[in-house]
């Protein structure tokens, strides 16, 4: 594995990276972007190595979890009461549906894999590698989320 092909499959995959280390962080563009050069970094001076048991995409995948789980413990949000009163005004609750807010309502191991099927595109087998979960334990997560999405869809109209 050398520099060259790392940089490549780091490109190749950049984009999805990126949307997955922004859902990781809650929908937050800064944090999500602090965490995927904390990645890069660790997969580039070889703290995070392949070892070809997965597919690339997905260990990509587990390096962002786990880096952006330790970031969103080492850090603690806080934010002041104006900033929440302007996101709240700056919706209008007649015309707009906050998917984000909705997803955010699940759980979290259902949250991550409603966002990793749906989003990423990754298969259950794939996402019980990057979780670090049983493959029966993410199909019953998957099958909560899809019940408990519905839910949360239909009571928000």
């Amino acid at each position: 594995m050398t520099k060259k092909w790392l940089h490549h499959v780091l490109e190749q995959h950049h984009t999805d990276a990126y949307l997955w280390a922004r859902q990781c962080c809650d929908f937050d563009d800064e944090g999500a972007k602090d965490v995927l050069q904390m990645v890069y970094l660790k997969i580039l001076e070889g703290k995070a190595k392949y070892n070809e048991k997965s597919g690339v995409k997905t260990w990509i995948f587990s390096v962002i979890r786990n880096t952006a789980m330790d970031h969103q413990k080492s850090k603690k949000a806080l934010y002041s009461l104006s900033i929440v009163q302007e996101i709240a005004d700056d919706y209008d609750t007649h015309e707009f549906v906050d998917y984000q807010a909705i997803i955010r309502k699940l759980p979290e191991r259902q949250k991550q894999v409603a966002l990793l099927v749906f989003y990423h595109g990754q298969t259950l087998e794939e996402i019980a590698e990057i979780l670090e979960l049983g493959v029966g334990t993410v199909r019953t997560h998957y099958d909560r989320g899809k019940k408990a999405l519905k839910e949360l869809l239909i009571n928000s109209k």
